[in-house]
């Protein structure tokens, strides 16, 4: 792709990355690929709105290298490696959209169950290990995620967002918008399942879970650890914390 046109798509989807409420403030990135050594980024730290294609940083695949001056965003190495992995993948786009970034808290792989959704990203969506945001454990566990599904087009960052890629702007959009659906349905079908009701609205999901942690809580307080010894025919326990005794006659 000319690197002038590529450059302009990364704008172009920063902004409807905003309108489509797909990510906040400066958070995510997109990227283009130019050619098989090099693709363009966001930079780190701007707000979409404000991005001029002179912003948009080259970066090298290989080896993350970039021209000193504008500093490409810091998750570079995920995209490279979605590059690397993927020759059919020509744009990146990292999200925190927000059913995807739920459930990104389960940690668990999503099988796709609807053939259109399969058709649009994949029989499954893999979770990738947590890694702090920009470091190399974040990168390689992306990277291994992707390896592990080659027929996905979404990943999904334990405890913090998804990578959706495709062979050009409108799929990796596409890609992005199904996996909120999927997200979606996964966690009406985690509700389900779990309450034994069904539910559409993600603010009463909320508030059971809320219910069901508090109801947790108030029963881990009904429960006292002890330590005990034994004193010829009984047995004195104290709990962990020293504050009580109790003696059991044998």
């Amino acid at each position: 792709m000319d690197i002038n046109t590529a450059k302009a798509l990364v704008v172009r989807a920063g902004m409807e990355l905003v309108d489509s409420g797909l990510i906040a403030r400066t958070w995510g990135n997109v990227s283009a690929r130019v050619d098989e050594n090099h693709f363009v980024i966001t930079p780190s730290g701007k707000t979409y709105e404000s991005l001029t294609p002179d912003d948009i940083v080259l970066v090298a695949i290989d080896d993350l290298s970039y021209d000193p001056g504008i500093k490409p965003s810091s998750e570079k190495g995920v995209h490279a490696e979605a590059y690397k992995l993927r020759p059919d993948c020509n744009f990146v786009i990292h999200t925190h959209q927000l059913n995807a970034s739920a459930v990104s808290l389960f940690g668990f792989d999503i099988n796709v169950e609807d053939d259109d959704a399969k058709a649009i990203i994949g029989p499954a969506v893999p979770v990738a290990k947590y890694g702090l945001s920009g470091t190399g454990k974040l990168k390689n566990n992306v990277a291994a995620a992707i390896a592990r599904s080659p027929e996905s087009k979404a990943v999904i960052m334990a405890h913090h967002g998804a990578v959706c890629m495709g062979a050009d702007y409108d799929e990796a959009f596409r890609v992005a918008r199904e996996l909120e659906r999927v997200c979606a349905a996964y966690i009406l079908g985690k509700f389900e399942r779990f309450s034994g009701t069904t539910s559409d609205d993600f603010i009463e999901i909320a508030a059971y879970i809320a219910q069901v942690k508090a109801k947790a809580r108030k029963a881990e307080k009904l429960f006292t650890a002890y330590e005990s010894e034994r004193n010829g025919d009984t047995f004195e326990m104290n709990t962990t914390d020293g504050t009580n005794e109790a003696i059991i006659d044998m």
